[in-house]
């Protein structure tokens, strides 16, 4: 439960933080014409922690997607390992769902 907690939490950063690196592009872009020797240092300084940033980013996007690939076959191999186990959980998660709603 807590890595799938980590994950989402994960990939929830992930998400943040290609926003943030579009923004600055979108700001680098609009910026483009401004003049000056401090506003040029200033990009280039942007330009070189966006490009860490976005290696950054596609390392850790590749550790979500790898542990997303254990957890999955991980439940796969239980599931060929015990599959009437895992019939009879299914059935019972369904009859518990089944009378709740029932209830309604």
């Amino acid at each position: 439960m807590t890595t799938e907690v980590n994950d989402v939490s994960k990939e929830k950063l992930i998400a943040g933080f290609k926003e943030v690196i579009a923004d600055a592009e979108e700001l680098l872009r609009a910026t483009a014409s401004q003049a000056g020797d401090k506003a040029t240092e200033v990009r280039a300084r942007i330009q070189v922690h966006l490009a860490d940033a976005k290696i950054k980013l596609a390392d850790a996007e590749a550790a979500v997607v790898d542990r997303a690939k254990q957890v999955g076959r991980a439940a796969d191999d239980y599931v060929h390992d015990n599959p009437w186990r895992s019939v009879g959980v299914a059935a019972g998660f369904g009859l518990i769902v089944g009378l709740l709603i029932g209830r309604r």
